[in-house]
């Protein structure tokens, strides 16, 4: 596909246009020592929420350079995230309310959360962001052997951690889990849901978590027919995106429907119909119609199709109907 016609990347996406993960030398324990006294090196600080430290003035992370890594944190063990623009960098996390609270005021940070900062920050940290949070609670939620109970022990620069059983010893990696979002058309309109406890008029794509034994196109059909009671024929990838709250991957696809025949089955949804391009225009324009907001691959879903469809543009749209 020409890139001038590629849809943008989704938020937290394309993090591998400036990262290199390094995991062919993650057990290299001494050149991960080297790269964590370079001063070269960058090392982004969370607290036991997943939240992040951001400057204070500004819409950026607030980094710690190695002095002051050894200032705050001593010889605490800090996990490799990857090589970026030449530097290392790595991942720290504190949950002590004191140290938290000093370490606001001498860095002169404020602390944010991915959802609230997605958007805020430029993609590359955004997206870096995203990785961070996301191998942070893994560490944090995964403490004792599956297998036998015994303590683990983060090894390969945090991303694995090892039973400290000797007779067990089994390997622990990183958990994703895979859920499906899909665009439904029919016909010239698509099938939007809501949920209960969503602000008035808010609509999105439908989704949920593929289960055991099941393809991504059959995980679309199912998910479909459980909320809304359609049937879905083809089904067609569009994109993904990291979704690291706390674990997931989203992988979106746009799907067609047999009918737009609705038969709401469980109690998921408050409301699901169907919507042309025209009634999305007119609703964002009079307020009686939400999408999505921006940091989710739903938008992407939704701004795809009224663009290839109807030729309408959905942040121009959402745009014309923010009060000026």
């Amino acid at each position: 596909m020409d890139r001038a016609v590629q849809p943008p990347l989704n938020t937290f996406a394309g993090l591998s246009l400036v990262l290199d993960r390094v995991a062919e030398s993650r057990d290299e324990s001494g050149w991960i020592v080297e790269q964590a006294r370079s001063p070269h090196a960058r090392y982004l600080l969370l607290d036991g929420a997943g939240e992040a430290f951001l400057r204070r003035d500004g819409d950026a992370l607030r980094w710690l350079d190695a002095n002051e890594r050894e200032q705050w944190f001593g010889e605490q063990r800090a996990s490799l995230l990857g090589v970026a623009y030449e530097r290392p960098h790595f991942l720290l996390v504190t949950d002590d309310p004191a140290r938290l609270a000093e370490l606001e005021h001498a860095l002169d940070a404020r602390r944010m959360s991915l959802r609230g900062a997605g958007l805020q920050l430029a993609a590359d940290e955004a997206s870096l962001f995203a990785y961070a949070k996301g191998l942070s609670h893994w560490q944090r939620e995964t403490r004792f052997c599956t297998h036998c109970g015994a303590p683990l022990l983060l090894v390969a620069a945090g991303h694995r951690a090892q039973c400290t059983n000797p007779d067990c010893a089994r390997l622990h990696f990183p958990r994703t889990d895979a859920a499906v979002i899909m665009l439904v058309e029919h016909d010239g309109a698509c099938l939007l849901g809501r949920q209960a406890g969503w602000p008035p008029g808010r609509y999105s794509t439908l989704a949920g978590f593929v289960e055991p034994g099941e393809a991504l196109e059959d995980a679309v059909r199912r998910e479909v027919a459980e909320e809304a009671g359609v049937i879905v024929d083809e089904v067609r990838y569009h994109s993904s995106q990291p979704w690291p709250m706390p674990a997931s991957l989203m992988v979106g696809f746009i799907a067609t429907a047999a009918s737009r025949r609705i038969r709401m089955r469980d109690h998921e949804l408050e409301d699901a119909r169907w919507f042309t391009p025209q009634q999305i225009a007119d609703g964002i324009a009079d307020g009686s119609f939400l999408p999505s907001t921006r940091l989710s691959v739903s938008y992407q879903l939704l701004a795809h199709w009224l663009r290839q469809g109807a030729g309408l543009d959905l942040d121009a749209l959402v745009a014309d109907s923010s009060p000026r």
